[in-house]
């Protein structure tokens, strides 16, 4: 059972990663270690994590809805493989003995904080190759992204991929579904936000309902993390908006390694 003290620092520490996640996304690179950090098991803490940060998706969702007119059937698609990849994520880390689990636990973190500070040169590669592949329709005077009426399938088989990374670990899976939407020839930045939110809202989903079935949720913690996000996101994220994407980033970059670091050598 947490103390006070640590439950007040989860909510804290949540605030700030709320925050951060309105502006740059990341957050759990932040939230994920410092829970380690105050003892929490690294399944334990994934977990917890996963049911906390749900509701935070469903709001990201409601606020791309305008956004994402048009994009309908490749909603309903993407969500298939998206909820199938989240269970057996999900089912996959309750199958991880604990030991294993800890001793990946650092790799995911370095490779998701090595996804993360590379995602603006890597959606923006990405977004320019498929510009000049796809035919775009002004729309309201904005491009319309969907090069077709539906994702083809080799492209759900993608999804699937990056939805059982989601539903295992998450940190990262926001950051490898702009790339994956990216090689898919979307080029709208606030159409592939939708159809990301729609995407993580539904494994998300799965693996939260999965992990509190099986009892590895720490409510205490999971409750102090979602009230801590929400007003973190809300109080704060005006400042965070002020504050250069670049400096948020570098930080965030520099806490991800260094957790990576400090959780390997943890495993020593």
């Amino acid at each position: 059972m947490p103390t006070p003290i640590q439950l007040v620092t989860i909510a804290g520490i949540s605030a700030l990663g709320g925050a951060i996640n309105s502006v740059a996304g990341g957050g759990m690179l932040l939230v994920f270690p410092a829970l380690v950090g105050l003892g929490v098991p690294p399944i334990v803490a994934n977990a917890t994590g996963t049911v906390a940060l749900w509701p935070g998706s469903m709001g990201s969702l409601w606020g791309y809805r305008s956004a994402m007119r048009g994009t309908g059937r490749w909603a309903l698609y993407l969500a298939v493989p998206s909820l199938i990849g989240g269970l057996l994520g999900a089912l996959l880390l309750l199958s991880t003995p604990s030991a294993r689990f800890s001793a990946l636990v650092p790799w995911l973190m370095l490779g998701a904080t090595v996804m993360f500070v590379a995602q603006r040169p890597d959606t923006t590669w990405l977004q320019n190759r498929s510009r000049s592949r796809t035919e775009t329709v002004g729309n309201a005077g904005a491009a319309n992204s969907i090069p077709a009426l539906q994702p083809p399938l080799h492209y759900l088989f993608l999804q699937l991929a990056i939805a059982i990374y989601g539903g295992y670990f998450g940190a990262g899976a926001g950051i490898l579904m702009l790339v994956g939407l990216g090689l898919m020839g979307l080029t709208n930045i606030h159409q592939m936000n939708g159809l990301k939110n729609v995407c993580g809202s539904c494994f998300n989903a799965v693996a939260a309902i999965t992990f509190a079935t099986q009892g590895i949720v720490d409510w205490p913690i999971a409750a102090a993390m979602a009230v801590g996000s929400v007003l973190g996101g809300y109080f704060t994220s005006g400042l965070a908006q002020r504050t250069p994407q670049a400096l948020i980033r570098t930080v965030i970059g520099v806490i991800g390694l260094a957790g990576s670091v400090w959780l390997m050598w943890q495993r020593q």
